[in-house]
C-alpha cells in the first residue's frame, strides 16, 4: 500500500510524458482521508500537519516556540522506536530504526522545530502535534536513510514513527517528559533568585528596621532577616517543584487509544517505558492501570496547582518590594529599587518599580493558567480528556513567563537594591512598636499607657521611659536594644 501511494506522489508531481509540471519542483503532492494536498518540497512535515497549520490559526502561539515540547515528543519517538525494534524487527527494521533514532536526535538537538508551525490551541486532543512529529521524523530519516522526502514506502509516519502508539499514550507523555524538561530550567533559574535573596539578606543583615503586621508597626528586626525570609519562602517553592516530579514521571506509553494496548505487541509497554527513562535520564515508570492513566490529568493539575502557588509568593513579594520602596519622600523608603527607565510621560523625576509589576502580572496570568488547567482537567469525558493541548499551552507558557521573570527580577531589580540605613534608623526610634519589649519587666496595662501617651504626646517611649524614672539606663539598654528584639545579638 505504501508503494502505491509513494507512485501517486511521482505521478502527481509529473506530466503525461514524465516532463515536470510547472512549480512541480518546489511541490509534493501527499494524500490522506480527506484526499491531496500540495506540500512545499521542502518541508519535512506533511499533509496532516498542513491540515492542521489552515484549520487552526486561532492564538498565534506556535507549538515551536515551547522547545522542550519537540524534544519530549522525539524522546517519545525515539523510546517508541527502539522497544518496536525489540518486539518485532519485521516491522521496526534496523535501518529504519536508525533513520528514526537519527531524525529524533536531530529535534532534540535543536533542529527542525521550525516544521512544528502548528497553533498550541488545536482540537482533536492532540492528533495534529503527535503527526507532526511523525511526519518531520519520517522525512528527516528518509534523508538519513538516503531517500527522498514523502517517499514514505521506506519510513512511514504511521506504519514506522507511529508504530504500537496512540495520539492518546505519545502525546500525554510527551507533555510528562516536556513538563520535566522545562521544570530543570524553571527550578534553575528560581535557585538564582533564592540567592539573590539571600546574598542581600546577609548584606543588609546589621541593618535594624521596623516589623509591619497589618501596615502598622510591629516589632524591630533587621532587613536582612526581611530578605532571608523571601529567600526561605521561595525555596520551599523550589523543593516542591522537584517533589512534584515523582507525579510526572508515570507515563501511559502503551496504552495506545484508550489504555487497553491495541495494536501494541507484548512486552512493548514496558520497554519503551524503560527506554524512555534511558533516554531521558529520568525514573521514567509505566502506569499500572493503563485504561485509568489515558482519561487521568491529576500530573497536570498539582503541577499547575504548584506553579500557583509559587506565583502567590513571588507576587507577594513583589509587592513588598514596592511597598518598602514607595515614595521617596512620602512613602516608607527603606530600599531602593534599581531605576530602569522614566516612569512618567508628564511627571518629571518619577521612577516606577516596573520590574516588580511586570513580575506581578506574569503572576497573574500563572494564576490564571492554573484555572484553565483545572477547568480543562474537570472537561474529560469516559476514556479520553481531549483538553490536553490547552493543558500544555498553559503549563508551558507558565514556565516559560516564570523563568524570564525570575531572571529579570534577580538581574534587574534584587541585585541592584539598596538600603536606606538611616531612615530604618529613623523610623524604629519614632516608633511605638518596641513598647512591646516592655512587657515582661513593665507588664501590658504599664505598657499600654506608654504607647498610648507616646502617641498622645508625640514623644517617643524611651524617652518616656526616662521621665517616668520606669527603668534604669542599663535595662534601657538591655531591654530595648534593636538588635535584642530583633534576635540578632
Amino acid at each position: 500500500m505504501a508503494t502505491k501511494k509513494s507512485s501517486r506522489t511521482k505521478k502527481a508531481a509529473s506530466g503525461a510524458k514524465g516532463r515536470p509540471r510547472k512549480g512541480a519542483a518546489s511541490k509534493r503532492i501527499e494524500h490522506d482521508l480527506l484526499g491531496k494536498k500540495a506540500i512545499p518540497a521542502s518541508a519535512y512535515y506533511g499533509v496532516q500537519t498542513a491540515r492542521a497549520m489552515e484549520n487552526f490559526a486561532i492564538s498565534g502561539v506556535k507549538v515551536h516556540m515551547y522547545p522542550v515540547f519537540i524534544k519530549g515528543l522525539a524522546m517519545v519517538k525515539m523510546a517508541a522506536a527502539r522497544a518496536n525494534y525489540e518486539c518485532d524487527r519485521k516491522a521496526m527494521p534496523r535501518r529504519v530504526l536508525r533513520g528514526i533514532e537519527a531524525a529524533c536526535q536531530d529535534l532534540i538537538d535543536g533542529k527542525l522545530h521550525d516544521q512544528f508551525d502548528i497553533d498550541v490551541f488545536q482540537g482533536g486532543a492532540g492528533t495534529s502535534t503527535n503527526m507532526a512529529a511523525n511526519e518531520v521524523i519520517a522525512n528527516r530519516a528518509l534523508e538519513h536513510m538516503g531517500y527522498k522526502k514523502g517517499q514514505y514506502e521506506h519510513c512511514d509516519p504511521h506504519d514506522h514513527v507511529n508504530l504500537a502508539q496512540s495520539t492518546n499514550d505519545a502525546y500525554p507523555s510527551a507533555l510528562h517528559v516536556a513538563m520535566l524538561l522545562g521544570n530543570d530550567g524553571l527550578v534553575e533559574e528560581m535557585e538564582r533568585l533564592v540567592a539573590a535573596f539571600r546574598k542581600k539578606g546577609r548584606q543588609f543583615s546589621r541593618i535594624v528596621k521596623m516589623g509591619r503586621t497589618q501596615l502598622q508597626d510591629a516589632v524591630p528586626m533587621t532587613l536582612g532577616q526581611e530578605f532571608d525570609a523571601w529567600a526561605d519562602s521561595l525555596a520551599d517553592e523550589v523543593r516542591t517543584l522537584r517533589a512534584v516530579e515523582r507525579v510526572i514521571c508515570e507515563v501511559n506509553m502503551g496504552g495506545t487509544a484508550i489504555g487497553t494496548g491495541l495494536n501494541a505487541p507484548k512486552g512493548y509497554a514496558r520497554k519503551c517505558a524503560r527506554h524512555l527513562a534511558r533516554i531521558t535520564g529520568r525514573p521514567i515508570t509505566l502506569a499500572e492501570d493503563l485504561v485509568e492513566a489515558t482519561q487521568d490529568t491529576q500530573s497536570y493539575v498539582l503541577y499547575a496547582s504548584v506553579l500557583k502557588s509559587m506565583a502567590i509568593k513571588l507576587s507577594k513579594i513583589c509587592n513588598d518590594l514596592r511597598l518598602l520602596s514607595s515614595g521617596p519622600r512620602a512613602g516608607l523608603n527603606e530600599i531602593n529599587l534599581p531605576a530602569m527607565q522614566p516612569g512618567s510621560s508628564i511627571m518629571p523625576g518619577k521612577v516606577n518599580p516596573v520590574i516588580p509589576e511586570v513580575v506581578n502580572q506574569v503572576c497573574f496570568r500563572v494564576i490564571g493558567n492554573d484555572l484553565t488547567v483545572t477547568m480543562a482537567s474537570e472537561a474529560g469525558q469516559l476514556q479520553l480528556n481531549v483538553m490536553e493541548p490547552v493543558i500544555a499551552a498553559c503549563i508551558f507558557e507558565s514556565q516559560m513567563l516564570f523563568i524570564n521573570a525570575a531572571q529579570s527580577l534577580r538581574v534587574n531589580c534584587v541585585d541592584g537594591i539598596t538600603a536606606n540605613a538611616d531612615v530604618c534608623k529613623r523610623l524604629v526610634e519614632q516608633s511605638i512598636g518596641i513598647v512591646t519589649a516592655l512587657n515582661p519587666v513593665l507588664g501590658y496595662d504599664k505598657a499600654t499607657e506608654l504607647a498610648a501617651e507616646a502617641l498622645a504626646s508625640g514623644k517617643g517611649v524611651v524617652e518616656l521611659v526616662r521621665e517616668q524614672k520606669l527603668l534604669t539606663e542599663a535595662q534601657i539598654r538591655s531591654v530595648l536594644d534593636p538588635r535584642r528584639m530583633a534576635g540578632t545579638r
